[in-house]
């Protein structure tokens, strides 16, 4: 007797049995240099400022260091096939914020002025918050799409932040815009850095459920699809509470990022160029109609179009105008290609908004045009892993909230850089992980945290399908 064997029923390998790999050992690799390069940079400052090392080098290293290695080894437990540069990237950026605050802490110019605050170690209590809500993310959030089921629920949420300003007593006026609570014991909070996150989900969900209807289209005019009439709803109620926001709190930041954010989404949901069309014409209808009744823009667009003449008023000490945006201007210009090196610039004299809005000029002039621009591909690199990640996703809950949390960093990203460089208007936001402010590095670690968890899902190995009867090895007896 003889036993052959059938070659069509060997098993056959696939790739979600053979697994993907986690990529956690090039994390921790990159982390390693994402705490080196601000520690290096730390050392510069003291150098340039001092002729020594600052006595604190070691303690700011093993700080961050500690930060990183907690946000890497729950990485490594709870979402081990997440994307390996997110974590470096947030790291990075966060270190040399650190640096640049703690650079500007140094200024004998702000230390002698009625506003002056120590920054630096309350911005090192911020980070550490931030990693720790990071940390709560990953730990308690182990499938994203759980939150779909709280689409609407995320809807009242993030009306509840965006009005918390304008309560009376809670709220806090700073400079003419209302967007800060105060917090007995804690200071003051930026609900809206929260609210965008909290309005990604519910987008994400709506968009899912409607992304259909919107998608249909009555006619078409001159290369463009229009949406029905009544599929205009969801985008001229976004567009209302965006304008609403820029009235009441004047926040023009917020509500653009909003109405952006939402617009953005809603192109990927449908794939209609013409929403972006609509949604480019009423942002800018928007801003203009509250530009011509509301004082506090229009400062701001004045600024923009003639920071040379709002200096000289401001030098006159005429109320109401500033030199933030010429003295900005400035520091890029003296910063030249390679920049003036770390401590050796004068961006302090922009004044109390240097280490929170202007905090790019710092940059800009000790790094130069070759170090802003690094800066910058930093932040193109974390919203095009957001991106990967959106198209990676299985699911089109996780792509839209995705593709809307990375779409609503890039707009943060876009609106402080382009308002500092005096490309548009000054929004009054804050440069993500780099500026000083606690409700923005900690809420930008959740968004990352948001993104890791979408990302492990996406790269995870599916489990292999179970074998069938037919894939079994039989046995053939022959006479």
């Amino acid at each position: 007797m003889s036993s052959t064997t059938n070659p069509s029923t060997h098993h056959t390998s696939t790739i979600g049995a053979i697994g993907a790999p986690s990529r956690r050992n090039t994390e921790l690799a990159l982390l390693v240099f994402a705490v080196l390069i601000p520690v290096f940079a730390y050392a510069n400052v003291g150098l340039a400022i001092n002729d020594e090392v600052p006595a604190g080098l070691l303690s700011y290293g093993f700080g961050l260091g500690l930060l990183a290695g907690v946000g890497h080894l729950v990485v490594r437990k709870f979402a081990p096939y997440a994307d390996p540069l997110l974590l470096p990237l947030a790291t990075l950026l966060n270190g040399l914020g650190l640096v640049a605050i703690w650079r500007l802490d140094q200024s004998g110019r702000l230390q002698s002025s009625k506003l002056f605050v120590e920054a630096a170690p309350r911005q090192l209590m911020y980070s550490a918050l931030g990693v720790a809500l990071f940390v709560a993310v990953l730990v308690f959030l182990r499938d994203h799409r759980v939150l779909q089921r709280y689409t609407y629920i995320s809807m009242a949420g993030a009306l509840v932040l965006l009005l918390l300003p304008l309560v009376p007593g809670l709220g806090h006026d700073n400079f003419g815009a209302k967007i800060w609570i105060k917090i007995p014991g804690l200071g003051t909070l930026q609900p809206g850095e929260f609210a965008k996150i909290v309005l990604a989900v519910f987008f994400a969900g709506y968009l899912m459920v409607k992304r259909d209807a919107l998608a249909l289209a009555s006619r078409r005019f001159m290369g463009l699809y229009l949406p029905r009439g009544r599929d205009l709803g969801p985008i001229i109620v976004v567009w209302i509470i965006s304008i609403l926001i820029l009235v009441f709190e004047t926040d023009l930041g917020t509500s653009l990022l909003f109405f952006g954010m939402f617009v953005i989404m809603l192109y990927v949901a449908t794939e209609r160029t013409s929403w972006i069309v609509f949604g480019l014409l009423m942002s800018a209808a928007g801003a203009v109609g509250v530009a011509s009744f509301e004082s506090h823009v229009q400062q701001r667009v004045q600024a923009w179009l003639d920071p040379m003449h709002e200096y000289e008023l401001s030098r006159q000490g005429i109320f109401g105008h500033t030199e933030q945006s010429m003295q900005a201007l400035w520091a890029f210009g003296s910063g030249g290609t390679l920049g003036s090196g770390w401590g050796q610039g004068h961006s302090d004299l922009i004044g109390f908004a240097a280490n929170s809005d202007f905090i790019l000029a710092t940059f800009g002039e000790e790094l130069g045009l070759a170090g802003l621009m690094a800066l910058l591909l930093l932040y193109a690199l974390i919203v095009e892993r957001g991106v990967r990640t959106a198209l990676a996703a299985r699911d089109p809950f996780g792509k839209l909230l995705a593709i809307g949390l990375s779409g609503a960093f890039a707009l943060q990203v876009f609106v402080v850089a382009g308002g500092v460089m005096s490309l548009i208007p000054l929004t009054g936001m804050t440069m993500p992980f780099l500026a000083y402010g606690g409700s923005s590095v900690i809420a930008n670690w959740a968004l990352i945290g948001i993104l890791l968890r979408i990302s492990d899902t996406a790269r995870r190995p599916a489990p292999a399908a179970p074998a069938s009867p037919d894939a079994e090895m039989t046995q053939v007896v022959r006479p």
